[in-house]
């Protein structure tokens, strides 16, 4: 069963341009010059229930605004989008019943409240019962491991604590789509280790359907089974993530920094991509040549540091327009 459903949903801005000079600004005033933005092209695509989505892409590429419309915070200009078989620009009220939404950068809780008294707050305000509220928040309480500091004011937590009471706040009222926005940025790997637990447990258990926005690769890789990626308002890619893992992920980028400056290391599936005196950053074909492999081959009595990361999520959709491009 599909719980949203996309049909050439389109968005476009109309923005006011600004003139330089006196003059110009006075023709702003009463003849404005308007630029058309297309945020949103013609975009199709369908959520099954209890699916874990991650849709993504560089920033301005129309994911806000998608999920904006889905969530009927805008209204779309073309196309229809449906979701839990519903029109969100026509029945918002009743959809936000059967949503959760959570923005990493925003704050959905009261700061000088407790987590509990937050949660209450949610609960009166999706009509629950008293009784129903406090097992809800039992329920999750445990789940998400909140008891030692759910009476602790959130302005006193940590920043992954309070993820995780925000992730709490949107499951109070049991929502069947969970709208995640970038839920570890800021977050130190460990305690994004946590939430990303926390949140594949949630969409096993729960069958919480996930639809997943995030520049971090690591949330994409162990969240998500299916992955669309999203530029200048269109789908470049619609396909799994083991399609995205064998065809684009397989490289690993490796910054060394050693005591002096040496010759970096050569084999098949080491790519050199710059050398600056005692600093070399090198790209290694994971399908060519294992990590620890790679890691070998560097003298290892002249390292101060060594650096492992996954390559930039721009590269890779760049990548995947230039293998479009190629018709491969």
């Amino acid at each position: 069963m599909n719980v949203i459903e996309t049909e050439n949903l389109s968005k476009t801005f109309r923005v006011k341009q600004k003139e330089k000079g006196i003059a110009g600004s006075m023709r702003a005033i009463f003849h404005p010059q308007i630029k058309e933005i297309p945020a949103v092209s013609r975009v199709s695509f369908s959520v099954e229930e209890g699916e874990a989505l991650a849709f993504i892409g560089p920033n301005g590429a129309g994911k806000s605004t998608t999920i904006k419309m889905l969530t009927g915070i805008l209204y779309p200009d073309g196309g229809r989008a449906e979701v839990l078989g519903m029109d969100p620009s026509r029945k918002r009220k009743q959809l936000a019943c059967k949503i959760g939404t959570v923005f990493g950068q925003k704050e959905q809780l009261w700061t000088h409240l407790t987590p509990y008294d937050n949660f209450r707050f949610f609960g009166a305000i999706y009509d629950l019962s008293d009784k129903e509220t406090e097992s809800r928040i039992r329920e999750l309480a445990d789940i998400f491991d909140l008891n030692s500091f759910v009476n602790t004011p959130v302005r006193n937590l940590s920043l992954g604590q309070r993820i995780r009471c925000e992730i709490v706040a949107s499951l109070i009222h049991r929502p069947r789509i969970l709208f995640l926005d970038e839920p570890t940025i800021g977050l130190d790997p460990v305690v994004k280790e946590n939430i990303r637990s926390l949140i594949r447990q949630m969409n096993k258990e729960l069958h919480t359907t996930i639809f997943l926005t995030s520049h971090d690769i690591g949330d994409i890789e162990k969240l998500c089974k299916r992955i669309i990626i999203v530029n200048n308002g269109q789908i470049v890619l619609d396909n799994s993530m083991s399609h995205l893992k064998y065809h684009y992920l397989n490289r690993k980028i490796l910054e060394v920094k050693q005591q002096e400056e040496t010759a970096p290391p050569t084999a098949e599936g080491i790519t050199v991509l710059k050398q600056k005196g005692s600093h070399i950053k090198l790209e290694v074909d994971t399908g060519v040549l294992r990590i620890n492999d790679a890691l070998r081959l560097i003298n290892a009595e002249h390292v101060e540091d060594i650096t492992i990361s996954n390559i930039p999520l721009e590269s890779i959709i760049t990548e995947i327009y230039k293998t479009a491009d190629a018709g491969i």
